[in-house]
């Protein structure tokens, strides 16, 4: 076989029975593979060939594997560094990951897993040393899911394409609305895994008793109402990527079976009896401070760890006002159905609002200020911003007042909840009767609530003060989607 122009793997490993198990292995996928018993000979390789994946152990004769890590993650050759651990040893897959590490495998090695790593290494080593040239069809590939030309924006999207060319988790940090999710797409579209699924999972958003079938599925018969065997969240990112939307909310019972998933890159089905090997990248999301909920007893300390390999922050809108313009265009193309156009003193307006509610925020007021704009041009009156004579669309504050405060006792609602700004509402116009008018302000406040908790609907009807039957049966009622 002509192996000259097949891709070059470096096995680096003391153990000679491994070795020969990695080498046939590898060559069996049609790669050239060199491999040393320890760091010196690894060196001499590095500095005469060229490899598209370094497999190294962390324990070697002279040496740490952890130092050609450090060496190539320093260097300019983009080689992507992967490394074997012994099993048990979750923490110096972490540190080796925190260090530039492409990914790891643990001992004894899965050799399914092994391939996929090997694949997903060599894809990303493809696409970074493939030489920039012009391309003609640049403006028809898929744009970048976060607008924004700010300093900020500029700085994420440069982490973005680093995050990319690894496999560690990921933790995204940032105030509600942040654009958090829009981030992880952007992780994972542009990562080696960009053609296989990306699953997002609201973890605030299920159930506890739930949350394990939810996670890892079910076999049929497993308990009442098992009709068929169900794949969970990570069979469906199988080769892909996980995100985990608002992770500190996890229950700690949760929290455990998480973690033993994510070291052990296994899982297994409720009803099950043998455990099945699932390859996913994971990426977590909150807006809370995590460290606090590890201090306060809410979240445990190793799974933080594990999810805390690198983190990216996402600035508020507030910091980066300059990019309102072309969040704001973009918006508009893709909610209005014919050309619609903000007016200087519109523009002007939501420069100078602080925004509580981020990016969504922004999208959700243009998206009501397209129902009162007249001509296909929004004014500042139609974005009814927070704070401003136009919040309440032409209805007095003392009105305004009084009827929010009629539909909070009538449903149980506290009045200081509203009073307070803990929900935020926009009332509608005053309509032809008393009780249509009520009936707007009650499902407003429904809806606020609703995106309040990410359409958890225990937490709405908390911040509502109702119980959880009586939103449900008003959401049934107002036909609220």
């Amino acid at each position: 076989m002509n192996t000259s122009s097949c891709p070059k793997i470096l096995v680096v490993d003391d153990e000679a029975h491994l070795r020969e198990l990695l080498e046939i292995t590898l060559i069996k996928m049609g790669l050239d593979v060199d491999s040393a018993e320890n760091l010196s000979v690894a060196r001499s390789y590095l500095q005469k060939n060229t490899y598209s994946l370094v497999l190294t152990d962390m324990r070697l004769p002279d040496g740490s594997g952890m130092e050609l890590v450090e060496e190539l993650s320093a260097s300019d050759k983009n080689t992507p560094i992967a490394v074997i651990t012994a099993f048990g040893s979750a923490d110096n897959a972490v540190i080796a990951l925190k260090a530039g590490a492409f990914d790891y495998v643990s001992k004894p090695v899965a050799l399914d897993h092994l391939r996929k790593l090997v694949r997903s290494a060599l894809e990303m080593h493809e696409v970074a040393a493939a030489p920039v040239s012009p391309d003609p069809d640049a403006s028809l590939r898929a744009p970048s899911f976060l607008i924004g030309s700010s300093a900020g924006m500029q700085m994420v999207r440069s982490q973005i394409e680093r995050l990319a060319r690894s496999m560690a988790p990921v933790i995204i940090t940032g105030e509600s609305g942040s654009g958090k999710e829009l981030a992880a797409r952007e992780i994972h579209k542009t990562s080696a895994r960009a053609a296989q699924a990306f699953v997002a999972v609201n973890c605030g958003a299920i159930p506890e008793n739930l949350m394990e079938a939810e996670f890892f599925g079910y076999r049929k018969g497993a308990f009442t109402g098992a009709v068929d065997d169900r794949d969970g969240f990570f069979q469906a990112a199988n080769g892909g990527t996980l995100m985990l939307d608002e992770v500190a909310d996890l229950p700690l019972a949760m929290q455990v079976k998480l973690l033993r998933a994510i070291q052990e890159r296994r899982i297994r089905k409720i009803g099950a009896t043998t455990e099945e090997s699932v390859d996913v990248r994971i990426i977590s999301a909150t807006h809370q401070n995590l460290a606090r909920c590890v201090e306060e007893g809410r979240f445990r300390q190793d799974l933080y760890y594990r999810l805390n390999v690198i983190e990216l922050h996402l600035p508020p809108l507030r910091q980066r006002l300059e990019d309102i313009p072309e969040l704001a265009q973009g918006m508009l193309t893709k909610l209005a159905q014919t050309p619609v156009s903000l007016a200087p003193a519109a523009l002007q307006a939501l420069l100078q609002y602080d925004f509580p509610g981020n990016v969504r925020e922004l999208e959700n007021i243009l998206e009501r200020a397209l129902a009162f704009a007249n001509d296909g041009c929004i004014e500042p009156g139609d974005l009814m911003l927070r704070g401003t004579r136009s919040d309440t669309h032409g209805l007095p504050a003392a009105a305004s007042a009084s009827a929010a405060s009629a539909v909070a006792a009538d449903h149980g609602a506290a009045p200081a909840a509203i009073a307070e700004g803990a929900l935020e509402l926009t009332l509608p116009s005053l309509p032809c009767s008393l009780p249509d008018f009520l009936e707007q302000v009650e499902r407003e406040m429904i809806r606020r609530a609703l995106q309040q908790t990410y359409q958890n609907r225990t937490q709405a009807a908390e911040l509502l003060g109702v119980s959880f039957r009586q939103l449900r049966y008003q959401i049934q009622k107002l036909k609220i989607q």
